[in-house]
């Protein structure tokens, strides 16, 4: 059975797609079998690994039941990685999803035929506690909650928490926090230092002990439709999520060997 790993901060400008997208290619990396859920109707985890979700079956079809979730997965060109897109659809989803009976684990129901088929699914949830988010945390096994190093770190962060109790209560009794990541961190201020230790001291021993720097390459390489490591995988910003992934799977063996050999035999 597949673990599913949500993506999760309401507030916007977290490093939230950015974590989604090279997380999920590191584990296919790690020979993983995964798929990325694109949950956020501004498609950027689609497009960021290369999709352009035109004319595409996507998780709003999905969710729907237009189509089942097979019909809606697509290889991208990354070493064991498939992706759902989203479109601009999922925008009204909300709205039209609230008069579906079990409306806050639709998800969860749709991806029950598929989970088995791979090591992990990682979905990106949108910047928001509405519905879809709701969706994302019932079908996750856990979270991770990426926080900007910035003065309002934790601002809303208590909010998502608080969420996350209830779904847990009421919807999904396993979820779990899987951790939170620092990121857009800033080494040379002093508000920077601040932060992770403010972040550290609030969540101990659920702070990933990797702090994503801030990194020109991560911000280009969503452009070019490349996770970091395809764009740039000697930038301190791959090095980071290659480092997040060892965290998450205990790989005893170090990602970059299965890495290179992905990429020489691919």
């Amino acid at each position: 059975m597949g673990k599913i790993i949500g993506i999760c901060n309401q507030k916007g400008g977290t490093g939230k797609t950015t974590t989604a997208i090279n997380f999920s290619s590191f584990l296919g990396l790690a020979g993983k079998k995964t798929l990325l859920i694109d949950m956020d109707p501004q498609g950027n985890a689609s497009s960021g690994v290369g999709l352009a979700p035109e004319d595409k079956n996507s998780v709003y079809d999905v969710i729907s039941g237009d189509v089942p979730a097979e019909g809606a997965i697509y290889a991208t060109n990354w070493p064991n990685l498939s992706i759902m897109p989203s479109d601009i659809s999922l925008t009204g989803g909300e709205v039209e999803f609230v008069s579906l009976e079990g409306r806050e684990v639709l998800l969860r129901k749709r991806l029950e035929k598929i989970v088995s088929d791979y090591s992990y699914i990682v979905i990106d949830a949108p910047p928001s506690l509405g519905l879809l988010t709701v969706n994302v945390l019932s079908a996750a096994d856990s979270l991770i909650i990426p926080i900007q190093c910035e003065y309002y770190a934790l601002e809303g962060v208590s909010k998502l928490i608080h969420t996350v109790e209830l779904i847990k209560e009421r919807l999904n009794q396993h979820l779990e926090i899987e951790g939170v990541l620092l990121t857009m961190a800033d080494f040379r201020t002093r508000l920077t230092l601040q932060v992770i230790e403010e972040v550290r001291s609030y969540f101990q021993n659920k702070a990933f002990g990797i702090v994503v720097p801030r990194n020109v390459k991560l911000a280009e390489a969503p452009s070019f439709g490349k996770p970091i490591y395809f764009y740039e995988s000697n930038c301190v910003g791959s090095k980071a999520y290659l480092s997040l992934t060892n965290e998450v799977i205990g790989q005893a063996r170090k990602i970059e060997d299965f890495a290179k050999s992905e990429v020489n035999h691919g």
